[in-house]
């Protein structure tokens, strides 16, 4: 599957990594590193060299707990380091982001994807989206990021992802967005317990069912923490683990800080499912 991101190709016939670039002071990984311009641009670069299909730019938190940030201070953070990088960059641009006018703004600098946590439901967002013509990632959170951690419950965590993702696409296909630019993200972390998110990842070939691409975002994440009781910086090997079992079960795109060793794994996880179909790079 070849995912067209406003000229620039997704290819999607095998897992791919999304790299993350924060440029904000108080995301929970890497909060601060790359909030100035040519940091942020110096990291982007870096992780199209490593293995990046697409580089994914956030200009506001959604860590639990976090406080919103003012529209004006989004586009300040987020809009310049997309228009530095739209020129320079092989690969597509994802923005972060649930705000409208962010998402005008980013596609007009450059951006040719939508990766919004409120899956579109914020005012005005499902017709923003529908209007600029790029692709769209729907992720499930439960809640809002300042509240969504607090005693999360689910009857069947997998169902209700499930039921709410498809009540997305047929929201967002009936407002004018055609399927095929639609991807789907069941959300870890984002209102789930602990063993919610096990649970998702267990099943996550569940969330097949629609027919449209997975993005799972679970590196360094507090899942991983909790399970190893390692801190934020020592999640290496945890991320790369839950991304290559996310994968297995079907998921086309992975959210990933450590994009070399995620990248590696992805190209692992590509040549087992390729089996004897599979070629050394080089050869004929």
């Amino acid at each position: 599957m070849i995912l067209d991101c406003a000229g620039k190709s997704l290819d999607l016939s095998q897992p791919r990594v999304m790299g993350i670039l924060n440029v904000t002071p108080d995301s929970f990984s890497d909060g601060g590193r790359f909030l100035g311009r040519e940091q942020a641009i110096e990291q982007a670069l870096r992780m199209v060299e490593e293995g990046a299909a697409i580089v994914d730019i956030g200009g506001e938190s959604t860590r639990p707990g976090s406080a919103g940030v003012s529209l004006e201070e989004e586009l300040c953070r987020v809009v310049p380091v997309v228009e530095a990088l739209a020129s320079v960059l092989p690969v597509p641009i994802s923005v972060d982001t649930s705000k409208p006018e962010v998402m005008q703004a980013a596609v007009e600098a450059g951006a040719s994807m939508i990766n919004d946590v409120y899956a579109l439901r914020q005012q005005g967002a499902l017709q923003m989206a529908a209007s600029l013509e790029v692709p769209v990632c729907l992720m499930h959170m439960l809640g809002e990021p300042r509240t969504m951690q607090q005693a999360p419950h689910y009857d069947d965590v997998v169902t209700e992802v499930a039921k709410f993702l498809h009540q997305q696409v047929l929201r967002c296909t009936a407002g004018g967005i055609a399927r095929e630019r639609l991807l789907l993200d069941p959300g870890f972390g984002f209102g789930k317990s602990l063993q919610h998110n096990l649970s998702l990842l267990k099943q996550l070939d569940r969330l097949l069912g629609e027919g449209l691409p997975l993005l799972v975002g679970m590196s360094r994440k507090s899942m991983i923490g909790a399970v190893l009781d390692v801190p934020v910086e020592q999640r290496l090997h945890g991320s790369v683990a839950v991304a290559v079992m996310a994968a297995w079960q079907g998921a086309k795109v992975i959210r990933a800080h450590d994009v070399k060793a995620t990248a590696e794994a992805m190209e692992m996880v590509a040549a087992v499912m390729e089996g004897e179909r599979f070629k050394v790079k080089g050869s004929t």
